[in-house]
């Protein structure tokens, strides 16, 4: 199987690239990681937050690698424990999924439509974060969820 995050937009702070860096170095001791940081068109930038994102959802779709099992990270969606998580990883390893996608949109949330393409919807939390600050999040239980399955002991310190 091959992890692909894929991010609306670029990330800016310098401290969450550092972090994305060592999660990305360490993801990849357990299994390929591809991350695509997808930034709109500029005219997806103009408008009221509604426009923005109805922009930004035409711009994924264009985008969205069909054939993968993809899921969105958003608040509304399915809370997980870690080990939950790591039970998740497992079970689409098990069915023979090839390419597994983590999506987060932009500042705005993403469409009905960017949603429906989705196969599962997860929440990393019922707290709010910046779609930025959720990058480093994904990636910290992805990388703690395989230490789980690994039974290292990084999930119990």
């Amino acid at each position: 199987m091959k992890l692909h995050l894929i991010f609306t937009g670029k990330t800016e702070e310098a401290y969450l690239k550092e972090g994305l860096a060592m999660y990305l170095r360490r993801l990849q001791h357990y299994i390929p990681v591809e991350v695509r940081e997808l930034t709109p068109p500029r005219q997806a930038a103009a408008g009221n937050a509604e426009q923005i994102k109805k922009a930004e959802g035409r711009f994924l779709l264009s985008q969205l690698e069909k054939s993968a099992y993809l899921v969105l990270l958003d608040e509304t969606g399915r809370l997980m424990s870690s080990v939950a998580f790591a039970e998740f990883l497992q079970a689409r390893m098990n069915q023979g999924i090839r390419d597994l996608g983590f999506l987060i949109g932009g500042a705005y949330g993403v469409t009905n439509e960017v949603r429906e393409s989705c196969r599962d919807v997860l929440s990393l939390s019922p707290m709010t974060f910046t779609h930025q600050m959720s990058r480093l999040i994904l990636m910290e239980q992805l990388y703690r969820a395989f230490t789980i399955l690994k039974r290292e002991p990084y999930h119990n310190i």
